[in-house]
């Protein structure tokens, strides 16, 4: 506790740590949150820190429909040698869970919960960030959209990704601590103590839902 507290006091008096207002038209993505994170079987299996992830995710996403805010899904998809993957695809040999014709086609799979609505994007992509490739920032430039909520998985991959790109195209990224998930609580806990001193606003998914219930007051 003691060294977490020097750390938190070390980063905050080197000017890291700044709080920034939300604003005042966000929209939701949900990274990438996909079976393969939560089956057993599969390489990509997150353990109980995905499961609880997974259940604030389904909160998350119930309360910014009934906000009426814009929500888009992320998935991942190649083609089946994987050439359109790169060398993320040779880097991370699990990812081939998400290759055309897989042996396992359930692993692509919205998880239970999270399925798009109609009207609901889904942008696929084949690296990290949900920016990279994808027309993500222009849907949100195109909605004049400020600030972008974001649940999903894993909180130190895909997620870290997607909110370092945020604010790198000018939208203000707030991640929801209890709507995102990893396989191991250390780079769960590393890499939202990393957003939050330098690139996002981290919150509890409480303080997420109240800022969606007070939009327009």
């Amino acid at each position: 506790m003691t060294d977490a507290v020097n750390l938190t006091d070390n980063y905050r008096s080197a000017g890291y740590l700044t709080r920034l207002e939300l604003g005042a038209r966000p929209a939701l993505v949900v990274v990438d949150f996909v079976k393969a994170y939560l089956l057993e079987d599969s390489p990509l299996y997150g353990g109980s820190g995905v499961r609880s992830a997974l259940h604030g995710a389904i909160e998350l996403l119930q309360a910014a429909r009934r906000a009426g805010i814009p929500i888009f899904h992320t998935n991942v998809r190649y083609d089946r040698d994987g050439r359109n993957g790169g060398l993320f695809f040779r880097k991370v040999p699990a990812l081939r869970s998400f290759a055309e014709g897989g042996e396992y086609p359930e692993r692509a799979e919205f998880a239970e919960g999270l399925e798009p609505l109609p009207g609901e994007p889904v942008i696929t992509k084949q690296y990290a960030s949900a920016f990279f490739g994808t027309s993500l920032a222009s849907a949100l430039t195109a909605a004049r959209i400020d600030t972008l909520l974001i649940a999903g998985v894993s909180t130190s991959g895909c997620v870290r990704a997607t909110g370092v790109d945020c604010i790198q195209h000018g939208f203000l990224p707030v991640v929801v601590r209890d709507a995102v998930g990893d396989r191991a609580a250390q780079p769960h806990e590393a890499s939202l103590f990393d957003l939050q001193a330098k690139y996002a606003e981290v919150l509890g998914l409480p303080e997420a839902l109240r800022y969606l219930a007070g939009l327009g007051e």
